[in-house]
């Protein structure tokens, strides 16, 4: 079979997550892509400091205490949603730029607060 997705071809297999129009690796980036667009939705949908929401992929979760950090946000796919709720109150939302930016200065305040 040929996925209409991708257009890779693929053998027929339910049992390996195959539908009869797309592979299973196109299945799992859809089902990714609808499960962070609601984790997204959830925290407001766009980045917490600059209010960028264009790219569903460029937006992150940032723990704001990361001693509370429970699991990483990017094991999101094999967890239920109650539990994902709970931790992602732990968290903001904030696209790659600003994440790193925040990353960044977070980095250089433990490396003086060390001296």
């Amino acid at each position: 079979m040929i996925c209409e997705s991708c257009n890779r071809e693929y053998e027929y297999n339910r049992k390996q997550g195959h539908t009869k129009t797309r592979c299973n690796t196109c299945v799992q980036h859809e089902q990714r892509n609808r499960k962070k667009q609601k984790m997204v939705d959830y925290l407001g949908g766009e980045c917490s400091f600059c209010g960028y929401k264009k790219c569903l992929r460029a937006l992150e979760f940032h723990h704001t205490n990361p001693l509370e950090k429970e699991f990483c946000m990017s094991n999101f796919s094999t967890i239920t949603w109650e539990r994902l709720k709970k931790e992602l109150d732990k968290c903001i939302l904030l696209c790659s730029n600003c994440h790193m930016e925040l990353e960044d200065k977070i980095a250089v305040e433990r490396k003086y607060n060390k001296k």
